[in-house]
């Protein structure tokens, strides 16, 4: 009977395979909604203008599959809540969901191409970024906002001649908010505070008031006098953009910094825990840290730098996982583990980013910081050599630059540049600022 039940069973499975290839119907992915928001966030026309507009496009989508225009329209919509909520692990993959789709009905697409090389650069992945924008630029050379993607991603590649070079053309494209401030940052990390305090004023006259994009600017503009020892004007910028957009935690954590600055590390800590009940940025959970240690509160420091890390490698597993998304955040793990005094884990990370990315300076900084906490003094220095081939003067590199100096037996040279850098802003990096001091003080 045996011999029977084998063919029997093979047209059995041969019908049901045929019936599975004709009545089976394309999985289509689910279509990514969007999340409440609560709080401050949740309060003025704002909130009820993005939810109109998004209910909108999932309307059409729905009636219309194939309406790529509103596809990548939503997917814009989500990018931009994701920098409003601080919620990128959500919002960013909902785009790039989209985006594919887009692009997988119409691979030349120029404004998706220029939407996913940005949410490319949002989550890290630079290298992929700098490609997608010269892919888009190939496409149409004469957009302004191509420009600017190549700008940010040749900064984060180490590229800084050619960063300037498509900074000039995004400003003879179009002279607007965005291009300023890429102005202001490259003349920033060339040494010129003056000039980039200028550039960043004038992108901030050129946005409208009370925008999320606009307020970002103004808080960037209060970090450069930050930078430059002005902490009035700091102050002054982030009231102006709380009073603009209500809530705003970066403004809210631009307070809370200057509270530190008059040692009032209670309002500080305040200010911070109220911007990240707003908004999910695993730097307010670092500054925490510092603030909780200085106000004599070590079990909460302690805590802090713990739930730092967990975000962190959160992200940079999903990164390791996922090519187009997950947050590449290495280096910003190097030096979480640093306040951890976890050495090791501070230098594999340190490496994995200096691996990406050799040329860029912040990364060299971090290499040499590293290194510096972990004794090895002249390899440290052959990081910061590189680290300050633009001429930044920012205090907290200067600082680092002169321990090391110190530390090789350089010290006239290095004493006079961390004198520089307590002189400037010795409030923006507690542990070296407290370093520099000590040092100065066993001349």
């Amino acid at each position: 009977m045996k011999k029977y039940l084998y063919p029997s069973l093979l047209v059995v499975f041969g019908l049901l395979a045929a019936a599975i290839f004709l009545f089976k119907k394309p999985i289509t992915p689910q279509m990514p909604t969007l999340k409440e928001r609560h709080g401050d966030l949740a309060a003025g026309g704002e909130w009820l203008n993005t939810k109109a507009a998004i209910k909108g496009l999932l309307a059409k989508l729905r009636s219309k599959p194939d309406d790529q225009k509103s596809r990548l329209l939503l997917a814009q919509a989500y990018m931009q809540e994701g920098r409003v909520t601080g919620d990128h692990p959500y919002y960013d993959g909902a785009a790039m969901q989209l985006l594919e789709e887009v692009l997988h009905a119409e691979p030349e697409n120029f404004e998706a191409l220029c939407c996913k090389a940005s949410l490319c650069l949002t989550q890290h992945h630079f290298a992929q970024g700098l490609a997608l924008a010269e892919q888009a630029r190939q496409l149409n050379p004469n957009s302004g906002f191509v420009y600017g993607l190549l700008t940010d991603a040749n900064v984060e590649m180490g590229h800084y001649d050619e960063a300037i070079k498509m900074a000039d053309k995004m400003n003879a494209v179009r002279p607007d908010l965005p291009a300023y401030a890429r102005v202001s940052y490259l003349r920033e990390i060339h040494g010129n505070l003056p000039g980039a305090i200028e550039a960043m004023d004038f992108a901030v006259k050129a946005g409208y008031i009370g925008l999320e994009q606009t307020e970002w600017t103004r808080v960037a503009l209060g970090h450069l006098y930050e930078v430059s020892g002005d902490t009035a004007h700091a102050r002054g910028h982030y009231l102006m953009a709380l009073a603009a957009r209500p809530g705003y935690a970066y403004a809210l954590a631009g307070l809370g910094r200057m509270a530190a600055v008059r040692k009032d590390y209670a309002t500080a800590i305040r200010l911070y825990q109220q911007a990240r009940i707003t908004v999910q940025d695993y730097a307010f959970a670092d500054e925490l840290t510092d603030l909780y240690r200085l106000n004599g509160q070590p079990a909460e420091a302690k805590k802090m730098a713990a739930e730092s890390i967990a975000m962190l490698a959160s992200a940079a597993e999903d990164a390791d996982n996922n090519e187009q998304m997950g947050h590449y955040a290495d280096r910003e793990l190097a030096y979480a583990y640093l306040k951890t005094n976890e050495l090791n884990k501070a230098l594999e990370h340190a490496k994995i980013e200096y691996e990406r990315r050799p040329d860029n300076i912040d990364v060299n900084e971090t290499m040499a910081w590293v290194l510096y906490k972990r004794g090895a003094f002249a390899e440290a220095q052959k990081y910061m050599q590189v680290a300050r081939r633009t001429g930044s003067q920012h205090p907290v590199l200067l600082c680092r630059a002169g321990l090391i100096l110190s530390k090789l037996g350089k010290k006239a040279e290095g004493q006079v540049l961390i004198e520089k850098s307590l002189k400037t802003a010795p409030y923006l990096n507690p542990e070296v600022e407290a370093e520099g001091k000590k040092l100065l003080a066993a001349r």
